[in-house]
């Protein structure tokens, strides 16, 4: 689905103009981006919840050579889907 298509079915869902809808799309894609960033985590009910992890330094391989490298400790962005999202998809 691309953005246009969920920003149609926003609209017709909840009555908006498509401009509105895009505007609402927008807003919640700007604010789960602002506060992850910030290390808050953004829990979106039925959907799943955002959260910034910090990875610890770890030691790995070279898969070409096999010589061991240092891998450094380093941020990443997780998402964790909700039960009730997880149930409905697969059954």
């Amino acid at each position: 689905m691309t953005k246009a298509q969920l920003v149609t079915k926003i609209a017709d869902s909840t009555g908006l103009s498509r401009k509105q809808g895009d505007a609402v799309l927008d807003a919640l894609v700007e604010t789960v981006v602002k506060e992850v960033k910030k290390g808050n985590s953004v829990k979106i009910p039925g959907l799943g919840i955002f959260r910034l992890r910090k990875m610890k330094a770890r030691m790995g391989r070279n898969p070409q050579t096999g010589e061991a490298i240092k891998i450094p400790a380093r941020k990443k962005v997780g998402f964790s889907v909700a039960k009730t999202f997880k149930e409905t998809v697969l059954g």
